[in-house]
């Protein structure tokens, strides 16, 4: 990649700074403080939840229609009280405090418990040379998550993170810009009183940006922009639940998927013919492994000209991705941005494009094209709602003949040498390209980081009108909000151990960064996966909130029976134990749509008063109920597993053990460590070959006892868009100890949409079971 930008070394010399406070103007939502050198605006937009923005120019900037952010005046109004002395500004809130010091202008942040937060440091907020910059102290124990998609282990404490979407090909451990640039983080610490203490940044800025967590500095926090203000907002915790519950209700949350996008995926790069993929469909349903869907990577394009299909290849799509569909198959095609560049060959998409003048254009007019799969291409402007709307109704000529969710690639966007594959000069993006509507020009500068999630968008919006039932939108590219328009898998990683390991710091750091839906490549993308690895990768792919097996060009095939038959047995029953669990792992999908919580979860999302999860990367939780100590390293058959606080059950044996402790788990081949939290209700589905083969019935309510609790179960149809008019179910199960007896209360349904009435069945682990007919009504189980 080319370097567009250096590093914003912390220099204090080559910093103006920001001055004393010399006027106050307050307002409904906060105050505007003038001070030498720049202006100031604190807002109040919830009691936990405020808005800084400097801005050296003097005028605070206009809303940009493409913000990511819910506009301040979409919030509900809050009750605040603002105080003025000679020294400070005070806001306070029923939950939070922020000073403004008069002299020099500083902010700090404290808690009702007077606990500190985001604290200027002592150089606070300046600007230079086109860059604005913020310095805030790292308290002491303070340890750090998030920043979107991030190679590495979990914490990211004294470490740079740099947010500009790159082609990330090859990347490792040491990889700073990826494909996602998500500018947000939570900082997480121990109190004194025992209880973890968190808060949250959001740094609004979708020009390139910087972090430099103490990496140059101890104890100082960095974060900057080549941006014309500073603009970021500060959310108070304590606890992450809520940093996410408000992250998400400022930048949006995703909607509920179609639940077969649950299930497991199979793609590679390519299923060069349709033959070969009717092939691969009967090999799922032979050897009955369950399967729900088929992508088709570029190779089933004309010349790779989107929108398009290869005469030869797949000279009859429709009935294809019929065929698969009654066979219980749903087909997601692959689109990239870059449209063949062919003014004389009645290529619709171009035509039409250069029409409607759709395609980035440089500075001095001329259409801009780089290479990539179609040799020379130009690209959409994506920032553009009249290009979105275009660009979203090209997707009907796909889902007229079935086609049922859309795989954004290569928008970066990703540009390669010229002509592709061969040595020469890269074209990049010039930044000074002009994007955005005709009322509101930017450049790419601006417009960049947000390329991914604009198309995503587009993508999303065009697949809801022409579908008539949820799609399934996956992309590669993105910025913070993506969640609102797609899933995001972690691009073309390796077929190495390492890759496989850090897989889940990179999903779980996309969790806390307000993306749920997430996975890597099951095997590795690149370079070939030997037997062992792809059993344990399949293993751990079953915890993936989006599990799909995927590979590249020349390397051998990653299908789950090309290992042999140990392998294939092994992928078989992981992938069964996904399919039986997808009735809790749609009720987590659920949670994640209405609060922002991540589906793939680090143990300290849910134990922030033990120290020993803030380093713990290497396992995981699956909501809050199922704990997973996946093997990472080839020839391992034991590891060492951390259980928090509580009673756990091993999965497989039905063990009990007390934590916090650490255990040595037996872990051949055949099996992955998991375990179960005392007090777990997990709803279970019998095993199907694809979601939705037959009604769920009966359900099975497996309970580990020892702990009180309760479980709201969530229902809809699965598939339509009847969910957002509130024709969906939910069932409250809970779970108390009486005496020397378990009771399960089961409450009346809720809601509008019923299940046909089926069996239910309820296991009190190492108890007993009871099974009964499900109409919806109350029932009180004693065991």
């Amino acid at each position: 990649m080319p370097q567009y930008f250096g590093q914003l070394p912390i220099n204090e010399q080559a910093w103006s700074s920001i001055g004393a406070v010399q006027t106050v103007k307050r307002d409904e939502r906060g105050v505007l403080c003038e001070c030498e050198g720049a202006s100031l605006a604190i807002a109040i937009l919830a009691p936990n939840l405020v808005r800084v923005k400097m801005s050296p120019m003097g005028d605070i900037f206009p809303r940009r229609s493409w913000a990511v952010t819910k506009d301040d005046r979409e919030w509900s109004s809050v009750q605040f009280e603002i105080r003025e002395t000679p020294e400070k500004i005070v806001l306070e809130t029923d939950q939070i405090r922020v000073y403004i010091q008069r002299q020099p202008c500083a902010i700090a942040c404290f808690d009702k418990y007077d606990r500190p937060f985001a604290h200027d440091a002592q150089l606070n907020m300046g600007w230079r040379m086109g860059s604005v910059a913020a310095w805030k102290k790292i308290e002491p124990n303070e340890n750090f998550y998030g920043f979107g998609e991030r190679t590495g282990l979990l914490n990211k404490l004294s470490e740079i993170k740099t947010n500009w979407t790159v082609d990330a090909l090859d990347y490792g451990i040491l990889t700073d810009e990826m494909y996602q640039a998500i500018p947000f983080f939570i900082a997480l610490r121990p109190d004194e009183q025992e209880t973890g203490f968190a808060y949250g940044i959001f740094f609004n800025t979708t020009f390139w940006s910087q972090f430099n967590i103490g990496a140059q500095q101890p104890g100082i926090l960095q974060m900057g922009t080549h941006a014309p203000e500073l603009d970021y907002y500060i959310i108070y915790g304590p606890e992450i639940p809520e940093i996410l519950r408000t992250y998400t209700e400022l930048t949006g949350r995703m909607p509920m998927p179609p639940k077969w996008s649950l299930g497991y995926h199979q793609c590679r790069w390519s299923y060069e013919s349709e033959t070969v993929v009717r092939e691969l469909a009967e090999e799922f349903r032979s050897r009955k492994i369950p399967c729900d869907v088929i992508h088709l990577d570029i190779d089933y394009m004309q010349g790779y000209r989107v929108f398009t299909w290869s005469p030869k290849r797949f000279p009859e799509p429709a009935k294809l991705i019929e065929d698969l569909a009654n066979n219980g198959f749903k087909t997601v095609t692959i689109i990239d941005p870059g449209v063949k560049y062919e003014p004389e060959a009645d290529y619709h998409v171009f035509d039409r494009g250069i029409e409607q003048d759709c395609f980035v254009r440089k500075a001095d007019g001329k259409l801009f094209h780089g290479y990539v799969w179609p040799d020379k291409a130009v690209f959409p402007d994506f920032l553009n709602p009249h290009v979105q709307n275009w660009w979203g109704d090209l997707q009907k000529s796909l889902t007229d003949i079935g086609v049922a969710g859309i795989w954004n690639d290569m928008n970066e966007p990703a540009l390669d040498d010229r002509p592709f594959g061969d040595p020469g000069n890269k074209i990049w993006f010039p930044l000074d390209a002009p994007q955005g509507p005709k009322d509101e020009r930017t450049t790419h500068t601006e417009a960049h980081n947000l390329y991914g999630l604009s198309m995503s968008k587009a993508c999303f919006q065009g697949l809801k009108k022409h579908r008539e039932k949820r799609s399934f939108v996956l992309t590669r590219s993105g910025f913070a909000g993506i969640q609102k328009w797609s899933s995001v898998w972690m691009g073309d990683n390796q077929s190495l151990w390492e890759h496989l390991e850090m897989s889940l710091p990179m999903l779980c750091n996309m969790g806390l960064s307000g993306v749920a839906f997430v996975g890597c490549d099951i095997g590795g993308f690149a370079g070939n996966a030997t037997a062992e690895m792809f059993a344990r990768w399949m293993q751990v792919g079953m915890l993936y909130p989006l599990m799909r097996g995927h590979s590249a060009l020349s390397t051998a095939r990653h299908e789950p029976w090309v290992f042999g038959e140990r392998v294939e047995k092994i992928c078989r029953e992981y992938i069964e134990l996904r399919y039986q669990l997808i009735p809790y792992i749609y009720t987590l999908f659920w949670e994640a749509a209405t609060t922002g919580a991540p589906i793939l979860r680090p143990l300290l999302y849910h134990y922030p008063n033990d120290q020993k999860t803030y380093h713990l990367y290497d396992q995981v939780l699956l909501g809050s109920n199922i704990l997973a100590a996946p093997i990472y390293r080839p020839g391992v058959e034991c590891r060492s597993v951390y259980l928090p606080a509580g009673i756990w059950y091993d999965w497989w044996t039905g063990e009990k053990y007390q934590g916090s402790t650490h255990i040595l788990a037996d872990a051949p081949l055949e099996k992955m460590p998991l375990f179960a939290r005392a007090g777990a209700i997990i709803p279970m589905s019998p095993v199907m070959q694809y979601v939705g083969e037959r009604a769920i019935d009966p359900l099975t309510l497996r309970i580990y006892p020892g702990a009180n609790s309760e479980l709201s179960f969530y229902e809809d149809d699965g598939e339509s868009f009847a969910y957002e008019n509130g024709i969906y179910a939910t069932t409250n199960y809970k779970v108390y100890h009486q005496e020397q007896q378990i009771i399960v209360e089961i409450a009346a349904r809720q809601g509008e949409w019923k299940p046909p009435i089926r069996e239910v069945i309820v296991q009190v682990v190492g108890v007993g079971e009871q099974r009964f007919q499900d109409d919806g009504t109350p029932r009180r189980l004693t065991f």
